[in-house]
């Protein structure tokens, strides 16, 4: 179909298929590992947010679920998508992150001044070596690989090797409950297992569809971090359906995806800082109302986001003691007697199964930033 003569969804039925999709219309009775794959990972940049969002998402989760599939190897955290850390399946790890290489050869080239007369192949090669005798953290990949090239910038060094091989980072860091610092070793030897090939570009497209469609390739390509995926689109582009935003921006799905009444009740969700659903697409007006944009972060700092009717409403915070957790929650605009009583329960709700405190409250307040 021309893009010109295909359907238009408005922002709020681009937001209802991203949120079904995204598990949080109703939470979902599925394992912990099947939604992470489902979910094509977590943005993982701090150790607690995967725990929250699949809070969010999941009937009866409890973070001791997502710690044992850490422990056990089933899902670890590694940096694929957008350069960044996110939590996913082992065979996602093996398969996504040389997917993902050519962004990592980006970053890499920005380093290239400290790496003067550095061959890389043999900076892989020993770097391979001092994470696979034991996890190694950064400083200690910088010092040993510092060593072979004193002339090289240190923390050039140790980018190369992060950049070159799938770095994992190895348990406790991450675990729920538990503090460690950043140790790393390679995917293959974490998991036993030889290197895999990288999933193909039509695969995980269509698995992304199937995660936030509907979507345009910029979308597509700014949750990936990757580039010139148009070709890959117009190559699926029989098995796709296409529509318009309001915009007139084409967009492409699965046919068969959900995509429901844009009329459907969405509950109140708390989401983490950094959450799949805000970083899923290159326009966030599905999930983001254009007058709120930026009012969830400063930098590159994000807070924890509250939606209320599948749009963000608020930001909040937690701040636990041993006695006591306090949900901190700023209103971007007004918020009804209703919304108020349900986002309320919702925060009960989570701190329930997310706080060890014995004691919580709910403190509603308006936008000055968190920072402030």
């Amino acid at each position: 179909m021309d893009a010109k003569n295909a359907p238009v969804l408005s922002s709020r039925a681009l937001n209802r298929a991203t949120m079904e999709r995204q598990l949080l219309l109703r939470r979902a009775a599925v394992p912990v590992g099947e939604a992470v794959s489902r979910l094509v990972g977590l943005q993982a940049q701090n150790t607690r947010p995967p725990y929250f969002q699949l809070f969010a998402r999941l009937e009866g989760f409890v973070p001791a679920a997502l710690s044992a599939l850490m422990e056990s190897r089933e899902v670890v955290r590694i940096v694929t998508l957008r350069s960044t850390i996110h939590t996913h399946t082992a065979e996602d790890a093996l398969t996504l992150r040389p997917l993902v290489q050519p962004a990592r050869d980006r970053e890499l080239n920005m380093f290239r001044s400290g790496l003067t007369g550095v061959d890389l192949d043999r900076l892989t090669s020993r770097a391979r070596e001092l994470v696979e005798e034991r996890p190694r953290t950064m400083k200690e990949l910088r010092e040993e690989l510092f060593l072979h090239w004193p002339d090289a910038d240190p923390r050039a060094l140790a980018v190369a090797a992060r950049c070159r091989l799938p770095l994992v980072q190895v348990t406790p860091r991450g675990l729920w409950g538990c503090s460690g610092q950043v140790a790393l070793t390679t995917a293959e030897h974490w998991l036993d297992t030889p290197p895999r090939p990288a999933a193909s570009p039509d695969a995980t497209v269509l698995r992304y569809l199937g995660a936030f469609g509907p979507a345009s390739v910029k979308d597509m390509q700014m949750w990936a971090g990757l580039t010139r995926m148009r070709e890959v689109f117009e190559r699926l582009r029989p098995r796709l359906v296409t529509f318009r935003d309001e915009n007139g921006v084409e967009l492409f799905d699965l046919p068969d995806a959900p995509r429901p009444d844009p009329d459907t009740p969405a509950p109140p969700r708390f989401l983490p800082e950094f959450d799949n659903i805000l970083l899923g697409h290159a326009d966030r007006t599905r999930v983001i109302p254009p007058a709120y944009k930026g009012r969830n972060g400063v930098g590159n700092q994000s807070y924890g986001t509250v939606l209320a009717d599948g749009f963000l409403a608020a930001i909040w915070r937690l701040d636990e003691t041993r006695d006591s957790a306090v949900v901190t929650v700023q209103a971007l605009g007004g918020l009804d007697r209703v919304t108020r009583e349900e986002i309320t329960q919702e925060a009960v709700d989570m701190l329930t199964v997310m706080s060890p405190a014995p004691g919580y409250d709910v403190r509603f307040g308006t936008f000055v930033d968190f920072g402030d």
